[in-house]
């Protein structure tokens, strides 16, 4: 795996540990929330989102960092809006030093926001002022990106366009997908984080603003984001996929019904044919995409099906050169 580039300033040690309330839901913040602890910092709370039902069965789950934090003996509060009064009476009377907040899932009023003297600090997965927004990581390797890294920030009232701290680099993974890079990424945020604390306290970090210029957006994540458009060229595709995995994933239609596309990757062009169209091939079948160029199709899943080899297939299904990806009249 590439070597994190680093460029931020230096902590001194045997600093004040600090009173801190954690704000986070995702396994993303993880490692921030265990690194604080191993740091010694009296963590006083943790913010977490309510428990909501997940998966098939729709069972009541924990999120990954309420695990972390009832492992780690501490106290855990699930507000459904931490905005309202009680809870921003509760936040105030616990007289933080410095909040930390690492994709908690709810927009930080004012009211909160003023209440740490150090401030609230953010590790946002991305090298800001790029990719503002509830999935800098997916929307980062969808758009072809081959560097990221993690930001740490001072909220204010915007979305992610407070004043920057301390940033970190790293190389995204030719064939890298979201899942893979966030969990490489959250390692460093969590080292990222501990140095800015240090740093805060010390009084050796110098906040820069953001060039709104440079801005992008990396929205929330929706369904239809993973539908493959095949006039798209096949490494817009393959990229789009890898951002979108593990959800939404990447999916098109066969025959009028759902297929999911498990794995694939660019191919040798093909001359000639209409985006969608499968090309078979000795042990599978390429899909011809934007500007000639293809997707080498490895594993697939068609409508309440199993998971199966684009092989496997190719010879269930039969193909005729009318069959297309895509085209719902099939």
């Amino acid at each position: 795996m590439p070597i994190p580039v680093h460029s931020r300033s230096s902590a001194p040690k045997g600093l004040l540990k600090l009173r801190v309330i954690f704000l986070g839901t995702p396994s993303f913040a993880v490692p921030t929330l265990e690194r604080l602890v191993e740091s010694g910092h009296n963590v006083l709370a943790v913010y977490t989102q309510p428990d909501r039902p997940r998966g098939r069965g729709q069972h009541v789950a924990f999120s990954p960092v309420k695990q972390a934090a009832l492992r780690l003996g501490l106290t855990v509060h699930q507000p459904e809006r931490i905005r309202r009064p009680e809870v921003v009476a509760e936040l105030k009377a616990m007289a933080a030093d410095a909040m930390v907040v690492v994709g908690y899932g709810q927009i930080i009023p004012q009211s909160i926001i003023d209440l740490p003297p150090i401030g609230i600090i953010n590790v946002h997965g991305s090298l800001l002022p790029k990719y503002r927004g509830a999935a800098p990581i997916q929307w980062a390797i969808a758009n072809g990106e081959t560097m990221t890294g993690v930001t740490t920030m001072r909220i204010d009232a915007g979305l992610d366009t407070g004043d920057m701290l301390l940033k970190s680099k790293m190389e995204i993974g030719p064939d890298e997908n979201a899942e893979q890079l966030s969990a490489r990424l959250a390692p460093l945020g969590a080292e990222l984080l501990a140095e800015t604390l240090g740093g805060l306290e010390a009084q050796t970090i110098v906040p820069e603003p953001q060039n709104n210029a440079e801005a992008t957006y990396a929205p929330i994540l929706k369904k239809e984001d993973g539908q493959i458009d095949w006039t798209r060229p096949a490494q817009e595709i393959y990229n789009r996929m890898r951002g979108f995995t593990p959800w939404p994933g990447a999916y098109s239609t066969f025959r009028g019904q759902a297929i999911h596309i498990w794995k694939a990757k660019p191919a040798i062009d093909i001359d000639s044919g209409t985006p969608g169209s499968i090309h078979v091939r000795k042990r599978g079948a390429a899909v011809l995409c934007g500007s000639h160029t293809a997707l080498e199709l490895l594993e697939v899943q068609l409508e309440g099906r199993k998971r199966m080899s684009a092989e496997a297939f190719c010879n269930g299904q039969h193909l005729t050169a009318t069959d297309r990806l895509g085209d719902m009249t099939n």
